[in-house]
């Protein structure tokens, strides 16, 4: 297996995982607890297991004086596209939410171009409009529900910031620090926002119920450990724009719990949406070989030679 097929694999795991976070997250919030309390203790369930993950594989701590201030600042991204995200859900539906953050994909391809010079290429542009599309399709809200400008406010923050993050993680002296360590210390640095939080003021609440502390291990392994770890591998196989559009299977992740969890049904609407997502995530994943294709098809219906009709004399 090539490093672009691992590149394509974990960017695919990575979607699925982050598109976990409503579905964790809302019994929290109905159990009482508030978005920064959550994401206190998400974070501070995944740390002790990345840095577990770094003791098992042999790893040193220790950062260069080059990577650390990168660092510093991938956690402070990191921290605020989760809060400003998490703050969203009590704004809008979870689906409107998860709707509008797809606007990241966009954000890191204008960032590539405007600061890396990375030509925005005619396949990028279909990909990222047929994922919008597709996207649109799979949300289904209420007829009379509006959207919260608060909310969008949070979301397109929530975006940009995630959107700088996977620009940031593939500049030179971040790529050079070992997987788990950049993703262990990015949360640990993006931890002290909320511990900060906590300490002025905002407060700290606890799951009412026992069984909700195993909403919160799953919120720290699989959209927090799972999913980063996965994006961090996938954008230095394939790049960050690649990895940002096939972020269109996070929706995907939503509805296949909500058809096989909560009973949703499978309208044509949603069939058309996950088909469009489909055809988007393989034009990217096949990206220059489907010119290549094209050809080899063309060269299978050859041209005929014209005949010429004699002139009548």
């Amino acid at each position: 297996m090539n490093n672009k097929t691992k590149g394509y694999i974990y960017g695919a795991v990575a979607a699925a995982t982050y598109g976990m976070n409503p579905l964790f997250a809302l019994p929290l919030y109905q159990d009482g607890m508030d978005a920064n309390s959550v994401l206190f203790f998400r974070y501070l369930l995944a740390i002790p297991i990345l840095w577990a993950m770094i003791r098992w594989r042999g790893r040193d701590f220790r950062l260069t004086r080059r990577e650390l201030p990168a660092l510093v600042v991938l956690g402070l991204l990191m921290a605020c596209s989760s809060l400003t995200l998490f703050l969203s859900y009590t704004c809008m539906a979870a689906g409107i939410a998860s709707t509008l953050l797809f606007v990241y994909p966009i954000l890191v391809a204008l960032i590539m171009a405007i600061f890396f010079k990375e030509k925005i290429s005619l396949l990028t542009v279909m990909c990222i409009a047929l994922a919008l599309v597709g996207i649109a399709m799979l949300y289904k809200g209420d007829g009379d529900a509006t959207l919260s400008l608060a909310g969008v406010a949070l979301v397109m923050a929530s975006s940009l910031s995630y959107a700088i993050y996977m620009v940031g993680v593939n500049l030179p002296r971040v790529r050079e620090v070992p997987t788990v360590k950049l993703t262990f210390y990015a949360l640990l640095f993006g931890f002290s926002v909320f511990v900060v939080r906590v300490g002025v003021g905002a407060g700290l609440s606890v799951p009412a119920h026992w069984y909700h502390w195993l909403n919160l291990v799953a919120l720290a392994v699989l959209p927090t450990v799972v999913s980063f770890v996965s994006t961090t591998i996938a954008i230095q196989y394939i790049g960050s724009t690649p990895t940002a559009i096939l972020g269109a299977l996070e929706p995907l992740t939503a509805v296949f719990f909500g058809v096989m969890i909560f009973g949703e049904t499978l309208t044509p609407r949603i069939v058309g949406g996950i088909v469009l997502i489909v055809v988007a995530v393989t034009m990217i994943i096949a990206g220059g070989r489907i010119g290549a294709y094209l050809l080899r098809f063309r060269k299978l219906f050859p041209k005929l030679p014209r005949i010429r009709q004699k002139r009548a004399v």
